[in-house]
This record gives structure tokens, C-alpha cells and sequence, in this order.
């Protein structure tokens, strides 16, 4: 059996690009895979919310295969695809003619899309999930979603994947850590865009700095949305708050303590900062969600998604930085998991499995 496989690949910046490098050689060992082979048996189609997959998902419908949804909410893909009216038809399309209205005014204030919880509720999943020979997803959040556009589509759940790095030098490490003056490094990585919570985020470190807690906060990635930056810019000019691009991810990884990683609004996607920083045994927090349902209690810490977001956040962040013992306990619980359940070889067998029945 020949895979055709379709994805970006690096150098392309997206997580969908190293998620698939990681992923082919895994697959490489169990057949014959192509990428972007015209013609194969099977054919594998990544899609995400972004526009490095356009050409993919109209390959998708011509020529169906089997589709791995890194973001299950396609919402956006298209608002930054389309024009006014291919979306109001595609949004019909999904939901039925009685909501050409609410088709017609998302559009008119999409520039709000990537704040506003509403957007997030139309994952508009329906043509490529009923062309589809199956669909496959890494959570059961993504996986409802599909169903619900699709309750025949064959939906598959199988864990993201973890490819361990590189071990990072130690005096590396220890030269950043004294840079930073020796403090617990808490750090939020990826795409920074209002999903990220930021503000709460910010809030919760003007307390600990109230509270006297030895900490500092590190923004590893480039701001998605031009207002969010020119919002926190002066809020980012604190010596606990240090920002930088995406360079040298894995050495900031193995320095920092702990990772904040709050989504909200959620986009059925499993965020691969959580899965990298879970397999490098550093403490998660995480906003309780259906997508994070898989992971044990004990792997991580969950914040939910409301009134009490600040103060929970900030209660397991001083926890944190008072007890390292406790760190490196969820941090130890969190590697396991993520050994047992997403290792390149068990996923890559799951993947070959789903192929090989299409």
C-alpha cells in the first residue's frame, strides 16, 4: 500500500508543519508513503485553521482520503479564505438556509473572530467530513464535533503525538536560568492570540509580584493579533515579563519550570506546547476543557474558564513556586502518560491502522 501524504512540512511555521515531520518517518517504517504523491492507495490530508491549507483541503474533496483535523473548528480557515459570499454559501451549506443571516453578520465582524465565543460554536465541518473516507482526531471534543456535522463519518481518536527532542546542554540551561536571575520560570509558548488568556495571564503575575513570589514570566512566540500586542505592550515592560520570538524553543522548554497553557475559546484542537512540555516532565496548567478530558488528574493542573479563572491560576502558580517537590511530581506523572500514550511508534501504528482499513 502506497500513503499519499499531504502536509506542510518545515520550514512552514506552523505546528501542523512539525507535528507531520515528526510524524512521516514514524509512518515511513510500517509502508510506502509519498509526499504529495499525485496518485496512492490511501491518501492522508492535515488540515488546520490556517491558510497553509488550502490547497490540501480542495485536494481533500477531489480526491477523498483520510483527514487528520489538527483544529476541528475550521471557522476561521475559511473567514480568511473566502470571500463574503463563498462563506455565506459554505456557511449555509452547513447549518441550512435559516441561518444565511447569521452567516451574513458573522462576516461583517469577523475582525472579531479571535475573541468573540461565538465564531467558535460553527466549526463548519460538514462537506469535508461527509467526503471524507474517515476522519481522524486527537481528542473527544473534536471528535463530537464531526459527529454532529457528520453522524455518519467514521471518526477515529488517536493521541497527538510526542517525538522527544534533543537533550539541551545543562550549562545552556543553567546560563539562561542565571540570566533570569535564578527565579521559577513560568512560560507560555506558541501563536500568542486572545485565546491564550494573556490578560489573566498578566493578572495573575501582578499578583504573585504582590504577594512576593520569586517568579518570572517568559512569552515565547510572535503575537497573532496587531491589537492584542499594541494592548500588553506596556504590560510587557516588567522586569518579571521577559518576551521572545520562537527561537530556540526546546532550550527555553527545558529551562522553564512550569507552562501556563489556557485556551478560551477552544477550537477542538490538542495543543502540542502541552504534549512537548508534558513529555519534557514540566508541570501544565491548563484550561478544564473536553479536549484536555484525556489527560490523568493527576498529570496536570486545570483551571476553569470563568470567574475564577485569576484566583485558580494564581493559587497554582504560588503552589508551584512553594513546592518543588510537587512540580516535579506532576511533572514525573505527566511524562509517563505521555510516554504510554503518545509515542511516535504507538501513533504511527494507530494512523497505519485507520489507512489500512480505508
Amino acid at each position: 500500500m502506497t500513503v499519499g501524504f499531504h502536509s506542510p512540512l518545515p520550514p512552514a511555521r506552523t505546528g501542523v508543519a512539525d507535528y507531520s515531520a515528526a510524524l512521516l518517518p514514524a509512518l515511513r517504517e510500517r509502508g510506502r508513503v509519498e509526499v504529495g504523491a499525485a496518485r496512492a492507495g490511501v491518501h492522508l490530508y492535515h488540515l488546520g485553521n490556517n491558510q497553509f491549507h488550502r490547497d490540501i483541503y480542495r485536494r481533500a474533496l477531489a480526491t477523498p482520503g483520510v483527514v487528520v483535523l489538527h483544529d476541528a473548528v475550521l471557522q476561521h480557515f475559511f473567514l480568511g479564505w473566502l470571500d463574503r459570499a463563498a462563506y455565506v454559501e459554505e456557511f449555509v451549506h452547513n447549518y441550512g438556509e435559516w441561518d444565511r443571516g447569521l452567516a451574513e453578520d458573522l462576516w461583517d465582524w469577523r475582525a472579531r473572530s479571535g475573541a468573540q465565543e461565538r465564531f467558535f460554536r460553527y466549526p463548519m465541518l460538514k462537506r469535508i467530513a461527509e467526503t471524507s473516507l474517515a476522519v481522524i482526531v486527537h481528542n473527544p471534543a473534536a471528535a463530537r464535533m464531526v459527529r454532529k456535522h457528520a453522524p455518519q463519518a467514521r471518526v477515529h481518536e488517536i493521541p497527538h503525538l510526542f517525538v522527544p527532542p534533543p537533550e539541551a546542554h545543562c550549562a545552556e540551561i543553567l546560563r539562561l536560568r542565571r540570566r533570569l536571575g535564578g527565579r521559577f520560570i513560568f512560560v507560555v509558548m506558541g501563536y500568542l492570540r486572545e485565546s491564550k488568556r494573556l490578560p489573566v495571564v498578566l493578572d495573575a503575575m501582578d499578583e504573585l509580584r504582590k504577594q512576593a513570589v520569586d517568579a518570572v514570566l517568559l512569552l515565547v512566540g510572535e503575537f497573532v493579533s496587531a491589537d492584542l500586542a499594541r494592548l500588553l505592550l506596556p504590560r510587557l515592560k516588567r522586569g518579571d515579563v521577559r518576551s521572545t520570538g520562537r527561537t530556540d524553543f526546546w532550550l527555553l522548554a527545558a529551562a522553564a519550570d512550569a507552562c501556563i497553557n489556557l485556551r478560551h475559546p477552544a477550537a477542538g484542537e490538542t495543543s502540542g506546547i502541552a504534549i512537548r512540555m508534558m513529555g519534557l516532565a514540566k508541570p501544565v496548567i491548563l484550561t478544564e476543557s473536553e479536549e484536555v478530558s484525556r489527560f490523568p488528574a493527576e498529570s496536570c493542573l486545570r483551571v476553569a474558564c470563568g470567574v475564577s479563572e485569576r484566583d485558580e491560576l494564581v493559587h497554582y502558580m504560588v503552589l508551584l513556586t512553594q513546592s518543588g517537590g510537587l512540580a516535579r511530581e506532576i511533572g514525573a506523572r505527566a511524562a509517563a502518560h505521555i510516554r504510554q500514550q503518545h509515542s511516535a511508534d504507538r501513533v504511527a501504528g494507530l494512523y497505519w491502522d485507520v489507512l489500512r482499513g480505508c
